[in-house]
């Protein structure tokens, strides 16, 4: 799995810090400080997704009380659905 640039990106974790790799991610400033990040799979990956329906997931907590997490492979889960609109599809000024 690879972390991707979406359309809400913001900022980007570890930019300049050669032992991780950059994760881009939206940051939100809320109280509950919500990071979302998107990451691709690889054709493999997909695959035992598909036979095996599972994911794992490694946070390192640095031994600090663990964050709560939540995974899912719809963006709408996290993200409001925009609603239909002609004037976006065809750029109609208003």
């Amino acid at each position: 799995m690879k972390p991707i640039i979406f359309e809400e990106c913001n900022s980007e974790f570890a930019k300049d810090q050669k032992e991780y790799n950059t994760l881009p991610a939206f940051r939100n400033n809320t109280p509950e400080g919500e990071v979302i990040t998107c990451w691709n799979l690889t054709f493999r990956e997909r695959f035992r997704v598909l036979f095996y329906g599972c994911i794992w997931l490694n946070l390192l907590t640095f031994n600090k009380p663990l964050t709560p997490s939540f995974m899912t492979t719809n963006k709408f889960d996290i993200f409001n659905k925009p609603k239909f609109s002609f004037k976006k599809i065809f750029h109609f000024k208003q």
